[in-house]
């Protein structure tokens, strides 16, 4: 599996559709902050204005555009500059449209030609789960025309989306729920190949870092291997120190520290996901005792490992 793969499925990347909307002018919608998510709207058809908290300037999203919003902040949804001020808030909007859940969010004026069709729903991972990758993220992501940013392929699974989110055909609702969980990685990846000069903030991780790369690589790998900082450095390239300095500055940590760091969340998902004996998942982390790895996990996530995955099975 390649990098940025492994980590999203390390980390169970799940997305949820909220609803499609067919938004009329006049028009303003407050949506509240949600948090640990990421929230997105992609513009199946027409434009419309959004405000997120603590930015100083609207994003203009056009038709085809996707903007994710990654920390699930308050934002504000307007058909045009005059209608900001007069938002009402998400539920009471649900609340005068009779949306039931199901179907589509109709909110507007009647009989307009301009309607705004959104597309919209959030991405969350699993309780605990992080990476450096996912802390470098943006406040939002835009990315214009994202079908043909992304690819053939994707502008087609967007037309799809758009199509099936919302309708009452059998099946509508799984289809595009499913084809939703891709957005995510591939606005990823549109980032982290975008030609930007290697300003943005993605491309100045590791994952953007053609020698850094190749280290994570072996490391997800293989990562019970007993790695050190020269066997790194050599995959990558370079000297130990010019790996290590490099390695820190785009990861935010060690290269050692990283290790352990995705050891844990390996540790983390197969007590969560499966019954196997702690000693037989401190060992494939690479732990020789169930009490240096237990130490270890404690000081990550707060709590032992036996008493995370009774918690987890609790949540569940």
């Amino acid at each position: 599996m390649d990098l940025l793969s492994d980590i999203l499925a390390r980390l169970r990347l799940t997305g949820t559709l909220y609803f499609r909307t067919s938004f009329t002018s006049p028009w303003s919608v407050q949506v509240p902050a949600f948090e640990n998510v990421s929230r997105f709207h992609f513009a199946h058809q027409g434009r419309c204005f959004v405000r997120i908290s603590g930015e100083p300037n609207p994003v203009r999203l056009e038709q085809g555009d996707l903007l994710i919003i990654t920390r699930g902040a308050a934002h504000t949804l307007y058909c045009d500059p005059k209608t900001e001020a007069e938002a009402m808030t998400l539920d009471r909007v649900v609340e005068l449209s009779g949306f039931t859940g199901s179907g589509t969010l109709v909110y507007g004026e009647l009989g307009t030609d301009h309607e705004t069709q959104l597309v919209c729903g959030h991405f969350a991972f699993d309780k605990h789960a992080s990476h450096p990758l996912i802390d470098a993220l943006p406040s939002h992501i835009h990315i214009r025309n994202y079908g043909e940013a992304a690819g053939g392929w994707m502008e087609n699974t967007l037309k799809v989306i758009g199509a099936e989110a919302g309708r009452d055909r059998p099946g509508s609702d799984l289809i595009a729920l499913k084809l939703s969980e891709i957005i995510f990685a591939q606005a990823l990846r549109a980032c982290l190949t975008a030609d930007d000069g290697g300003g943005s903030a993605l491309s100045l991780t590791g994952l953007g870092d053609p020698q850094i790369a190749r280290a994570l690589s072996a490391i997800h790998d293989d990562p019970a291997r007993p790695w050190t900082l020269a066997l790194l450095a050599e995959i990558a390239g370079v000297s130990r120190t010019s790996f290590a300095t490099k390695f820190s500055r785009t990861m935010s940590m060690t290269p050692l520290a990283y290790i352990t760091h995705w050891r844990m969340q390996i540790a983390r998902q197969a007590l969560a996901e499966t019954s196997a004996p702690i000693i037989e998942i401190a060992e494939a982390a690479s732990y020789q005792s169930e009490a240096a790895f237990g130490r270890v996990f404690k000081k990550h996530f707060g709590a032992a490992p036996a008493t995370y995955r009774r918690e987890f099975a609790q949540a569940t």
